[in-house]
């Protein structure tokens, strides 16, 4: 299997991740553009066990050539041996394979990588920055820190779109992407420096495009002086002429 997947696969394999094939058991058209799969995993979550905002790299044929892309698990059930994954549909290898998939459609999946720290002391208060991309890991994230308060600024639109967040307890502000992320950035360092005081021990959670989250990253840990361990950043896709595959870290 690494060989025919290349140097990707070669170096996932000298790292022992675990190699299973899923099978497409339902198909849901959440919106026009976002579709969800569900899956039986073909024994992976019997062998790996289940965490918060636990993802799997999935492998796509792009061109003849080996293309993986990792995508969050969306209500994962151990017993029955199944999980869903959510896609946005736009160009590319990916949506073109979940546009069309079916069931007993298979896919071969790779688990390597994944993991999940729950801050230490607990957070008082979650400052989240999401898009599309990632909202199966947020909706993860907020189920496993269960009634802990957050802010989210969510790149883009939510309507339609399968969001855990509970007006109760969670604040959603909406952000139009635009200029590249830079409208999102300038939004993120106007409000977050205030909501920021007196909080004794926030949790932030970039994740969004690369270039975006680094930015944000550096600004969280240089100009706000929030120590490492406060700050999870981690890019989920590169900005290109196409919008965000939905799921997981890239």
């Amino acid at each position: 299997m690494g060989q025919r997947r290349g140097w990707e696969g070669a170096v996932l394999k000298l790292l022992r991740a675990r190699d299973f094939v899923l099978t497409v058991t339902d198909v849901e058209d959440v919106t026009p553009l976002y579709r969800r799969l569900r899956v039986s995993d073909g024994g992976l979550l019997a062998a790996t066990g289940v965490h918060p905002t636990m993802w799997v790299r999935l492998w796509f044929a792009n061109s003849g050539r080996p293309h993986q892309r990792a995508y969050t698990l969306v209500a994962p059930d151990p017993e029955a041996g199944t999980f869903a994954l959510e896609f946005a549909l736009h160009e590319g290898c990916a949506s073109d394979w979940a546009r069309t998939a079916k069931p007993g459609d298979t896919i071969e999946a790779t688990v390597q990588g994944t993991d999940f720290e729950e801050p230490v002391p607990a957070p008082s208060h979650v400052y989240a920055i999401v898009d599309p991309a990632s909202l199966p890991a947020l909706n993860s994230l907020l189920g496993a820190l269960g009634s802990v308060p957050a802010t989210i600024w969510f790149e883009g639109d939510p309507e339609g779109l399968p969001c855990d967040a509970d007006p109760a307890v969670h604040e959603l502000r909406p952000v139009p992407r635009r200029d590249a992320g830079g409208h999102l950035v300038e939004r993120v360092r106007a409000e977050l420096p205030e909501l920021l005081r007196g909080d004794p021990d926030p949790y932030v959670w970039i994740t969004v495009d690369t270039t975006t989250t680094r930015t944000l990253a550096s600004f969280v840990r240089k100009e706000l002086n929030l120590p490492r361990h406060r700050v999870h950043a981690l890019g989920y896709w590169r900005a290109v002429q196409t919008p965000a595959p939905v799921g997981g870290p890239k």
